[in-house]
């Protein structure tokens, strides 16, 4: 009893508070019973402290002080002794029980201290107080790091600008060179310094208005049509390019043509038509045509000598391609292939009604990724502080930072990437380097007039290769493509809306901009038939 009461008084000497009460306010009160000094902790209403657990009830006994029977002072008989006696020891046991409660409790809060999973209940107001400094260090640390990011982008802005300017200079210094070959170099140097000084930041970019007609000088490149795959002997692919409409099939030899799609006789158009022998059939009159554009048949009359136009055609690695410009084709094609080790999953072809320079813009961006492909491939992503992309000081390709994905804008209309990847839909590693396995991306956008793109899609993997003779899973590879391209279409249709509309949709481009800035800086000095092009080296 003595050990009782000793932990009893060392419990109310360390004032511990005890959540089990049932009232918030407890206190103590001290008895003295016989020779020894007894310490009670006890709710407001007299009652034991309400803890819900199995050896509550061993100490839920009433206490007996209100029934002790008033005989201080008094002589008592023996039944009267008796019935004293037998209160004490009813009060010595609710006492011992009272005791044996609090050093449980005691038990209980030296554990909570000790055990790692309890340590969120010692201590709350050093927790308060530990959490507070906490937040106010944090909220510094907040604010420097927004500083830093502040400067960083408005350094890479500046550097990006910058980068822009000195391109335009270079275009301006040939072209002044070109004209006035007597004007001295310090002339030249001081009036493109005062053309830079009168430009306004990030004022280089213009791209607003309807969209103008094509420059003859964007025709002059090989441009990729169709997959071999799609062309069979006796069918035929009606095609736009250029806003001039145009039909390719395969002629008696197997090789692919590309020919007008109007008949010279009454202008139907051929692909209502069908394949003959190597020759396509006008469903009108008859007249066929083989691949070259000339009219070699011509039923119920006499043969003229009557010829289509025809344009230069080529296939290569399982596509077709055609040369519309009017300059001499190119000696060779660039190569689409993927690289080695990748196997081509999935050709899927669509027309989109879009523009294809916006088309484009889209595809040279990757930082719209995790706020527009939420539901599909960049699902999960996380939003980075800071994007970049990395490339050399002159060239079209490089790769992204912090996105393990390769990138290439190829002349006149291809975009190639290679996408680092785990498992569909997750990004591992800060470069394609670092990841076991790869997707590789071809998209060719083929302007099929000012407001359509002719879009060719290649998918290739360098894993899985068992994927590729599941059945039917070319559908499920374009149900897949067309999410993807849903989603950037509502918002690619959106700013075409507002480029007819005058709106300038490069109004600000910033540093995670740089490829699509120099696919618009290219395309500009092609428009204007500049004689070297930048970023060809």
């Amino acid at each position: 009893m003595t050990a009782i009461a000793t932990a009893t008084a060392a419990a109310i000497s360390l004032s511990l508070p005890f959540s089990f009460c049932r009232s918030t306010k407890s206190y103590t009160r001290k008895f003295v019973k016989g020779s020894f000094r007894v310490f009670a902790v006890y709710g407001e209403e007299g009652g034991i402290p309400d803890k819900k657990s199995s050896w509550l009830t061993l100490f839920n006994v009433e206490d007996p002080r209100t029934k002790v029977p008033q005989s201080k002072g008094k002589f008592l008989d023996a039944n009267q002794a008796l019935e004293v006696a037998r209160y004490d020891l009813q009060y010595c046991d609710w006492r011992a029980r009272q005791d044996v409660l609090t050093i449980m409790l005691l038990h209980e809060k030296v554990v909570e201290v000790f055990n790692p999973l309890a340590r969120d209940y010692k201590s709350i107001g050093t927790m308060k107080k530990e959490l507070a400094e906490l937040q106010e260090e944090l909220s510094q640390a907040h604010n420097q790091v927004h500083i830093s990011e502040a400067r960083v982008s408005a350094a890479l802005d500046k550097l990006a600008y910058m980068e822009v300017l000195v391109n335009d200079r270079l275009l301006q210094e040939r072209s002044t060179a070109e004209s006035d070959c007597s004007s001295s170099s310090a002339s030249t140097s001081t009036g493109l310094l005062n053309t830079v000084k009168s430009r306004q930041p990030r004022g280089t970019l213009n791209v607003s208005g309807p969209v103008q007609d094509y420059s003859s000088h964007l025709k002059n490149f090989w441009y990729p049509v169709a997959f071999s795959a799609d062309l069979k002997n006796d069918t035929m692919l009606p095609i736009d390019c250029f806003e001039q409409s145009w039909v390719i099939f395969r002629g008696t030899d197997g090789k692919p043509g590309c020919v007008q799609n109007t008949c010279a006789h009454r202008a139907c158009p051929l692909d209502l038509g069908s394949v003959n022998e190597g020759r396509i059939q006008c469903p009108y009159h008859g007249w066929e045509y083989s691949t070259d554009g000339k009219c070699e048949k011509m039923p119920s009359t006499r043969l003229l000598n009557v010829k289509i136009k025809a344009l230069p055609c080529f296939e290569q690695e399982g596509m077709i391609w055609i040369w519309p410009g009017n300059d001499p084709p190119a000696a060779t094609l660039p190569s689409l292939l993927p690289p080695s080790g990748f196997q081509i999953h999935a050709e899927i072809v669509m027309e989109l009604p879009v523009e294809h320079g916006l088309l484009l813009d889209n595809l040279l961006d990757l930082a719209h990724a995790p706020f527009t492909h939420t539901s599909t491939f960049a699902k999960g992503w996380s939003v980075p502080s800071l994007v970049k992309f990395l490339t050399p000081a002159s060239g079209l390709q490089g790769y992204w930072d912090p996105y393990p994905i390769d990138m290439e804008f190829r002349p006149p209309c291809m975009v190639l990437s290679t996408i680092g990847i785990s498992k569909p839909g997750k990004l591992e590693g800060q470069s394609t380097k670092q990841c076991s396995t790869h997707l590789h991306q071809l998209h060719v956008c083929l302007p099929a007039s000012r407001q359509k793109t002719r879009l060719l899609y290649r998918m290739s993997l360098d894993f899985a290769p068992l994927l590729k003779h599941i059945p039917f899973m070319q559908y499920v590879w374009r149900h897949f493509a067309e999410q993807v391209l849903n989603e950037d279409l509502r918002l690619v249709l959106g700013q075409q809306d507002r480029m007819l509309n005058g709106a300038n949709i490069w109004n600000l481009p910033v540093s995670y901009d740089k490829l699509g800035v120099r696919y618009r800086i290219w395309r500009d000095a092609v428009d204007s038939g500049a004689k070297e092009l930048p970023f060809s080296k």
